[in-house]
C-alpha cells in the first residue's frame, strides 16, 4: 500500500467539499498557529520513546535531525497536490517518512494518536496566548491605578440610576472598577490550572500498552501535571469555555467602564475628554469628536458572550470521549475569542491613559446637582435632633421646591429648609447658612468618608495600594509561568542536541 495515499481502511480520497469547509479551513489555521507546536511535541515523544527503550537511540536521532529541517523550512499543506493528507499532522509525518523512510519515520508515532497528539497541541498554543492576555489585562489594570492616583482631587457626583446620588472622586471610582477587575482578573487566572495540564500519553482515548513516561513529556513541554485519565485526555474542551467565559465577564466589567465615560465625554456632561488619537470626526458635521472606542469596547462584550455560549453548546449532548464536536468545533473560535478580549484590553488600556479629566467642570456638576444634599440631611439629624427619615423628608421637599423654581443646590439656605420643617414638623433648623455651606461641599463630604471603602483621599489611597499589592504579585506569577515554561523549553533543546550530536 502507498504511504502517499494510506488513509488506513478508507479507499477513496477525502470529497473535495469536505476538503474545502472542513480539511482545508483547519489545516491551514493549524499550519499558521500550531506548526512549530506539533513540532515540539514529536520531539518530546520521540526522547521519551527511546528513554523507555521503545524505539532505538539511532531511530530517536535521525527523527529528530529530519524534525530539525522540517522546522527550517515550513511547508503548507496542499490539498489540490495531494488529496491523501488529511491534516497538518499527516503532512508532517509524509514529509518525515519520505526524508528517512516508513521504518523510521513511521515509528514517530507509536504509543499515542492523533486525540491525544491534537489536543496537547491546542493546550500549548492556547497557553501561549492566555499568557499573552494576560499581560494586556495586568498592563490595563496597572494604567486604571496610575490614572486613580493623578485623579484623587476629581471630585463629581457619583450616580445610581444614572441619577446624580452622592460626591465621589474619578479616584474612588476608578478604584471600584479596578476591584471588580481583580476579581475578573483571579477568574481567568484561576483558568490556568485547568488549561495547563497534558493530555499526551491518552492515545485515542484508553491509553497504551507501551510504557510510556508520561511525567516526562509532560515535563518537557511544560506542563505542570499529567491529565489522570486517558478519557479525559481527548475529552476536555472545558478549559476553553472556561477561559472564553471569564474574559466575557472581564469584557462586561470593560464595557461598564466604557459606558460611564462614553456619557460623561459628552458635552452635557462633559467630565473626561478622549483624546484626540482615540476619536474621529463625522463626514458631514465637522463639530463631532466621536469617543468611538468606548463604543467597540462596548459591544466586544456581546461577541464575547457569543463565543461563550457558542462554546457551550458544542459541548453540550455529545459523549464524553473524543468527537469533532470538542476537538474542532468547541475550540474552532477559541482564539477568535482571545484575539477579541486582546483588542478589548489594548483599545481600554490606551483610552483611559490619555484621556483628560475635567476637574472644574465635574466639581462644578456636583455643587449643582444635589448629589451632596444626603450630608445635609445628615447634618439635621445631628444638628436638630431630628430622626433621619424625618431629615430625608424635609430635604426631599426642599429639593422639590428648589427644582420647580429651576434653581439648583447653590442656592439652598436657611430659608428654604424653614419653609419645609415649620409646614410639616413644626420647628427651625439650628443650621445656619455658614454650616449649610459645609454640608453641601462637595470636596468636605468626600473627605468626610473615612470609613472603609469610602472616599477620603487616604483611604482611597489605601485601596489603591492594596490593589496594587495584588497587581505585583500577579505580575510575578504571570513571570514565574513564562519562566517555567521558557525552563521546559531549553531543556527540551538541549536533550535534542544531546541525541543529535549524540
Amino acid at each position: 500500500m502507498s504511504v502517499e495515499n494510506n488513509r488506513g481502511r478508507i479507499k477513496k480520497p477525502i470529497a473535495p467539499e469536505i476538503v474545502k469547509y472542513i480539511s482545508d479551513p483547519v489545516a491551514k489555521s493549524d499550519y499558521e498557529t500550531s506548526y512549530f507546536t506539533y513540532l515540539t511535541v514529536n520531539r518530546a515523544h520521540v526522547l521519551m520513546l527511546e528513554k523507555q527503550g521503545i524505539i532505538t537511540r539511532d531511530v530517536c536521532r535521525q527523527i529528530l535531525k529530519a524534525t530539525r529541517e522540517i522546522e527550517a523550512n515550513p511547508i503548507a499543506p496542499d490539498f489540490k497536490k495531494d488529496s491523501g493528507i488529511e491534516d497538518l499532522y499527516t503532512t508532517l509525518e509524509r514529509r518525515l517518512i519520505k526524508m528517512v523512510g516508513l521504518e523510521v519515520g513511521g515509528q514517530q508515532h507509536t504509543a499515542r494518536s492523533r486525540n491525544d497528539l491534537g489536543a496537547t497541541v491546542v493546550r500549548m498554543d492556547t497557553r501561549d496566548y492566555y499568557l499573552k492576555i494576560c499581560e494586556y489585562f495586568l498592563k490595563l489594570r496597572r494604567t486604571l491605578i496610575d490614572v486613580a492616583r493623578k485623579n484623587y482631587d476629581a471630585v463629581f457626583s457619583g450616580y445610581t440610576h444614572m441619577q446624580p446620588s452622592e460626591p465621589i472622586t474619578y479616584a474612588h471610582y476608578l478604584s471600584g472598577v479596578l476591584t471588580g477587575l481583580e476579581r475578573d482578573y483571579r477568574r481567568y487566572e484561576a483558568a490556568w490550572q485547568g488549561l495547563n495540564i497534558c493530555p499526551l500519553g491518552g492515545g485515542s482515548m484508553g491509553s497504551t500498552s507501551f510504557p510510556i513516561d508520561r511525567w516526562m513529556t509532560t515535563k518537557l513541554l511544560g506542563f505542570d501535571r499529567p491529565i489522570p485519565n486517558s478519557i479525559d485526555t481527548v475529552a476536555s474542551r472545558d478549559y476553553a469555555l472556561e477561559i472564553t467565559a471569564t474574559l466575557a465577564m472581564a469584557a462586561d466589567t470593560l464595557s461598564r467602564l466604557a459606558f460611564d465615560n462614553y456619557i460623561w465625554s459628552t458635552p452635557e456632561y462633559g467630565y473626561i475628554e478622549v483624546d484626540d488619537s482615540c476619536a474621529v470626526c463625522s463626514s458631514i458635521m465637522p463639530q463631532k469628536k466621536n469617543a468611538f472606542t468606548f463604543e467597540h469596547i462596548k459591544a466586544k462584550a456581546g461577541h464575547m458572550a457569543g463565543y461563550a455560549m457558542a462554546m457551550y453548546a458544542c459541548m453540550k449532548n455529545i459523549i464524553y470521549s473524543h468527537s469533532k464536536d470538542t476537538s474542532v468545533e468547541t475550540t474552532k473560535n477559541l482564539r477568535v475569542a482571545m484575539q477579541e478580549m486582546e483588542s478589548d484590553f489594548v483599545l481600554a488600556e490606551l483610552t483611559m491613559r490619555t484621556l483628560t479629566v475635567n476637574k472644574d467642570v465635574m466639581y462644578d456638576h456636583a455643587r449643582r446637582n444635589f448629589c451632596t444634599v444626603t450630608e445635609l440631611a445628615n447634618y439635621l439629624v445631628r444638628h436638630d435632633g431630628v430622626s433621619f427619615r424625618e431629615a430625608h423628608e424635609i430635604i426631599a421637599t426642599v429639593v422639590g421646591n428648589l427644582v420647580e423654581r429651576k434653581l439648583t443646590c447653590a442656592e439652598l439656605d436657611r430659608a428654604s429648609i424653614n419653609e419645609v420643617s415649620r409646614k410639616e414638623f413644626g420647628f427651625e433648623t439650628k443650621l445656619t447658612d455658614e454650616l449649610i455651606a459645609e454640608a453641601l461641599d462637595p470636596r468636605r463630604i468626600v473627605e468626610a468618608k473615612k470609613v472603609l471603602g469610602g472616599t477620603a483621599r487616604q483611604e482611597v489611597e489605601r485601596q489603591l495600594a492594596a490593589l496594587e499589592e495584588q497587581l505585583v504579585k500577579d505580575e510575578a506569577t504571570l513571570q514565574s509561568r513564562r519562566a517555567g515554561l521558557a525552563t521546559a523549553q531549553s531543556e527540551l533543546d538541549r536533550l535534542t542536541s544531546e541525541m543529535i550530536g549524540g
